[in-house]
């Protein structure tokens, strides 16, 4: 095991090198405070740059999407495509002279009592060598979308075509005049049902749980309202009763209603995203994309769905979220994450942990929620340092 002396020690240690980890550490950079990110992948923000789909959009306005003091050009568009989110990103990371540890795992962390400092115990990818850190201050920022989920679907392993999760997909080039399942109606789920169809592939999606459906227009207005301290219930109306006007009953289409608490509420209590509607609606009420209920099992190519149907697919694509596993390395923690990796603290304190652990980036408020995290940890962190 390598272990490094107390010259080349970090102050903060920040696992996780995406928009949260990267912002963190140039707010850091900033007060001069010493920080690494350890990355498990060979490249930071590896969600947006190896596993997002082409055609994928920031869904809030620009405004609400950039990282602490640097924001998008005046002559970008409102609504960020990928490349060009990279392509902020890269120039986010070459401003601040980020230079992040890649292909390291982190497989254990734990405060010492004695040293007053924490103990990371990482997997070096590229030489399969433990690595051992020590630092002051721990920050986790793994995200919300850790590692992909797919469910133990029945014969899964049996299905003859392409089944894979939405992180591998890329477009709907190789699905040309196929059939393909899409599974989940989430954000992800919804915009590659849209893709498939676009690009002429025969496109059906189960839709299982109750979701709000609103358009980018909609989640605009009710972010300026909340900015302008409009309370989140009185939002909540607000958005439903538009998405009524504008969509009427969705559950002629999509089978499922509206969940009784509003969209912002599943959000702060629950994560759960409302439905942004880029076109997908148009599609599922023309019958260009078919809504079809609960998979129950799968046949080879069959696919037997709750209702005791049977559909035949060349390729299945499962949006079907992600877990987090920080409690299994993150030892010793009792105040700040639960076992699914995320804030026991209500906002706005969820980002202060104890014995100088914090997280950014899971308070399900997406990247305006990681600037305004990034930027608490950074002052604390320098506040304690000048006691």
């Amino acid at each position: 095991m390598t272990t490094f002396d107390n010259d080349e020690e970090p102050m903060v240690i920040i696992v996780g090198g995406g928009p949260g980890g990267l912002a963190t550490s140039a707010c850091l950079n900033k007060l001069c405070i010493p920080n690494l990110i350890l990355e498990k992948e060979d490249c930071y923000s590896p969600m947006w740059k190896k596993y997002s789909y082409d055609r994928v959009h920031l869904h809030l306005p620009k405004q609400f999407c950039q990282l602490p003091y640097i924001p998008f050009p005046s002559s970008s568009p409102t609504y960020i495509p990928k490349k060009l989110f990279i392509q902020y990103l890269d120039d986010y990371v070459t401003h601040f002279n980020i230079t992040p540890f890649y292909k390291r795992n982190v497989e254990f962390a734990k405060f010492d009592e004695f040293t007053k400092k924490w103990n990371v115990k990482v997997r070096n990818g590229n030489s399969d060598e433990m690595e051992e850190y020590f630092c002051k201050f721990l920050v986790v920022a793994t995200g919300e979308a850790s590692y992909p989920f797919i469910p133990d679907v029945p014969g899964l392993t049996s299905f003859t075509g392409d089944a894979f999760h939405s992180t591998q997909y890329k477009n709907a080039e190789k699905f040309k005049g196929k059939n393909v399942l899409v599974v989940g109606c989430g954000n992800s789920g919804m915009e590659i049902a849209l893709d498939l169809a676009n690009s002429g592939v025969n496109t059906s999606i189960i839709v299982r749980s109750p979701m709000h459906l609103i358009s980018r227009e909609m989640g605009y207005l009710g972010l300026m309202l909340l900015k302008y301290k409009v309370a989140y219930t009185v939002v909540d109306t607000i958005m439903v009763m538009l998405s009524k006007l504008m969509y009427g009953d969705i559950s002629k289409y999509y089978g499922v209603k509206r969940p009784e608490e509003g969209p912002f509420a599943c959000k702060i209590k629950y994560g759960k995203y409302p439905v942004f509607d880029v076109g997908t609606y148009r599609k599922i009420k023309s019958g260009e994309i078919q809504v079809l209920p609960t998979m129950k099992s799968i046949r080879g190519n069959d696919v037997v769905l709750e209702n005791g149907k049977i559909h035949q697919f060349d390729g299945i694509v499962f949006a079907t979220g992600f877990k987090r596993t920080t409690h299994n390395w993150l030892q010793g923690d009792d105040y700040l994450l639960n076992e699914d990796g995320l804030p026991k603290p209500e906002f706005p304190q969820h980002w202060k942990g104890k014995n100088g652990l914090y997280c950014v980036g899971l308070s399900r408020r997406g990247l305006y929620g990681i600037a305004f995290d990034a930027q608490n940890i950074a002052t604390h962190i320098n506040s304690l340092l000048s006691k």
